[in-house]
């Protein structure tokens, strides 16, 4: 059991230096410096509409494996240049936004600090009363050499879904530092 904890260690630490990472954020994301202790709770009920004349955005995490032992990514999502929240192991969180032009990033969050980020980025006009739904996914596929590829992309999601990865997910939370 150690050795395959080890393998399982080895490959994602390899796998890390093997994939491309961004070494500057784009303008939609927050101050890089910020980072985030999430927590997770199953069992929530749906979120509530948007606030009256506002959309709102479902920021999704899909991560199809551990990326280490007993290690899941944490990503942060940025909206307009600061950072909104942060999300980790198939979890989501809702934010009301005003109408109009809107810029998102989400930048998977390193523990250590000299490794650079994986990055992505979308645009999307929202409309009052609307929900939109948004998903980092974070994609694990072991090469069965002892390594592993790693994909990462923030892509918009359909309502139908959204709706369920709401519902199959769990609420995050966090505190920011």
């Amino acid at each position: 059991m150690k050795s395959s904890l080890g393998i399982l260690f080895l490959t994602a630490s390899l796998a890390f230096a093997a994939q491309a990472r961004a070494t500057v954020l784009p303008d939609a994301c927050g101050d890089d410096k910020v980072k985030f202790d999430v927590k997770t709770e199953k069992g929530q009920s749906a979120p509530a509409t948007p606030e009256a004349g506002k959309a709102q955005i479902v920021f999704i995490e899909n991560e199809n494996h551990m990326i280490g032992p007993f290690m899941y990514a944490t990503v942060r999502f940025g909206l307009d240049g600061a950072w909104v929240g942060a999300n980790n192991n198939n979890s989501y969180f809702t934010l009301d936004v005003a109408p109009g032009v809107h810029h998102l990033c989400a930048s998977w969050q390193s523990a250590l600090g000299k490794i650079e980020k994986n990055v992505d980025a979308a645009s999307f006009t929202a409309e009052p009363g609307k929900v939109y739904y948004f998903a980092a996914d974070v994609t694990v596929i072991p090469t069965g050499d002892n390594h592993a590829n790693i994909t990462f992309g923030l892509s918009q999601l359909d309502e139908d879904k959204g709706k369920y990865r709401v519902k199959a997910w769990k609420l995050a939370t966090w505190k920011s530092n």
